[in-house]
């Protein structure tokens, strides 16, 4: 007997919803009626009131209002919001309308622009994205009243966001350093310690050197910034070190294929940046094949990438590297002109323009640590990708047929012959296996930069650099100078400059090279005496 009862109130509720919306909709409607007016006294009241209203379309018609895109259509003597060029939405009910004739915009003044701000922030505490109240907050910073320092005290025992509850206690400090007595304001200081926010740093510094305030106010104020200036460098120097390694790992990206060709077999290949660019240009031709589906594009540009890479890795080996083994000179020259070969070939298919490949959505963003220190997903993803096409080339080379052959050619090639290891075709997978990995280098670096015939000039001398670094033909060598090159190039960068800091890490090379010609991990065993 009881669940029909319930079933009714439930019926009654959504009855008297549906009833009070039209009302409420009716009530904004009123109110915005009332901003027409010159008397920016009174568009201050009703906007007060309009944020009071607890209507759902109060913040984005404030929004609006402070942003200069609320109009009045007067052949219908509606409100509408201006989103765009020819996109007109309703005020009230936000649904997008057809209008002819000419708008009137709602005027407001700068007084007005910073009470909606408050009044929009005030709305925004209560929002369900942390985002936005973390948003809302940072705009109260030292602009609090007693009404919104009201809103902000009531909402911070509730608020379960780390971020967004560290802003509050902020934005409550700030109003107690500036207007509160001196114990007040010694508890101030001491909230404010460490905290990252510019307007906290900001706070403490002119506190520490106003003469208004009490000396034992300066004094700790002056700690303080001092504590929060060494915790920011800190975060400073994290952030520099997460761009080394997102440049090491696309250092490592391009580098690792170059280490099978020329650390294990000894070719100097100096097509291995076209053979990047080709990887490039694979991800182009992908995006042109499925429009609008950018993200599985992408995907499928991997497979593609290494086997349009490889192929012509093979090819190259096959017609003209397998002629030059033991004569360097001869390769290195063979290499260069298929280099200028490629990229003649490149620009006959898709003219000498560069082109622009566009990036999944999934890869934009960025993970917010702190207001000073974020990781921005792109390089995230370049770096786990880059480490995982390292596992995997480690675990082909290591514990498949194809890695034992390789291996045993490198190590003695007379002897694997004995034992009917085809050392020719070995010779031309491995060479397309490195080939192989460097398209796949050339898709990921496609999301960094444009894709043109030149692209592959940028890289092969730092792969080369990085190969030689961490030691011909050792792996692990490939990916510790990878990313050590990286880290030491960004950390050179802010002090001398992009340029100064690559030819001081080539200098550095250089010195180390004449100290351990090897590299950091030389090859032992039959590999190191060939």
């Amino acid at each position: 007997m009881m669940m029909p009862r319930a079933r009714g109130y439930r019926w009654l509720l959504v009855l008297l919803l549906a009833v009070s919306l039209p009302a409420a909709s009716a009530d904004l409607g009123e109110l915005l009626g009332e901003l027409d007016t010159r008397n920016f006294r009174t568009k201050a009241e009703v906007a007060e009131r309009i944020a009071d209203s607890g209507h759902s379309r109060a913040l984005p018609v404030l929004q609006a209002l402070g942003e200069g895109t609320l109009y009045f259509h007067r052949p219908e003597d509606r409100a509408v919001i201006r989103h765009g060029e020819g996109q007109v939405a309703d005020a009230v009910t936000g649904e997008p309308v057809m209008v002819t004739g000419e708008l009137d915009k709602v005027v407001v003044n700068i007084l007005m622009r910073r009470q909606i701000a408050k009044a929009t922030a005030r709305l925004s505490l209560a929002a369900e994205v942390p985002e936005v109240r973390l948003e809302a907050v940072r705009d109260l910073f030292g602009e609090l009243d007693q009404a919104t320092e009201a809103v902000v005290r009531e909402r911070l025992p509730a608020e379960e966001d780390p971020q967004v509850r560290a802003a509050l206690q902020t934005a409550l400090a700030l109003a107690d350093l500036e207007s509160g007595d001196t114990a007040e304001r010694l508890t101030a200081v001491e909230r404010l310690r460490g905290q990252l926010f510019d307007s906290a740093r900001n706070a403490l510094r002119e506190a520490s050197a106003d003469e208004s305030l009490a000396p034992a106010v300066r004094e700790a104020a002056g700690r303080a910034y001092e504590a929060t200036v060494t915790r920011v460098r800190i975060y400073g120097l994290l952030e520099q070190m997460f761009y080394g390694l997102s440049l090491g790992s696309v250092l490592l990206l391009a580098a690792v294929g170059l280490a099978i060709t020329f650390g294990v077999m000894g070719v100097i290949n100096m097509a291995h940046g076209e053979l990047i660019m080709l990887g490039a240009y694979t991800t182009y031709v992908m995006q042109q094949v499925l429009p609008g589906q950018v993200g599985i594009a992408l995907v499928l540009s991997l497979p593609a990438a290494f086997l349009v890479a490889g192929a012509f890795g093979i090819a190259i080996e096959r017609g003209v590297i397998r002629h030059l083994y033991g004569r360097p000179l001869e390769t290195l020259l063979a290499t260069f002109g298929i280099s200028l070969i490629l990229q003649q070939l490149v620009r006959t298919v898709f003219s000498p323009l560069n082109r622009s490949v566009s990036a999944p959505e999934w890869l934009s963003g960025s993970i917010v640590i702190n207001p000073v220190f974020s990781l921005t997903i792109n390089r995230l993803v370049i770096i786990t990708f880059a480490l995982a096409v390292f596992v995997t080339l480690v675990l082909v080379l290591k514990r498949t047929t194809l890695g034992l052959k390789v291996r045993a050619v490198t190590q003695n090639r007379g002897m694997a012959r004995a034992v009917g290891v085809r050392s020719d075709w070995v010779d031309a997978l491995t060479f397309g296996l490195g080939a192989g990995v460097a398209g796949i280098a050339g898709v990921a670096l496609s999301q960094l930069t444009n894709v043109g015939p030149n692209m592959g000039q940028a890289y092969i001398i730092d792969s080369f650099l990085v190969v030689v670094f961490g030691g011909a033909g050792n792996l692990l060598g490939t990916l510790v100078g990878a990313f050590s090159l990286g880290v030491l190039n960004k950390f050179l960068e802010p002090v001398t400059g992009a340029v100064l800091a690559k030819i001081l890490v080539l200098v550095f090379i250089i010195l180390f090279i004449q100290k351990r010609p090897k590299g950091l991990f030389p090859q032992r065993g039959r590999a190191a005496e060939a």
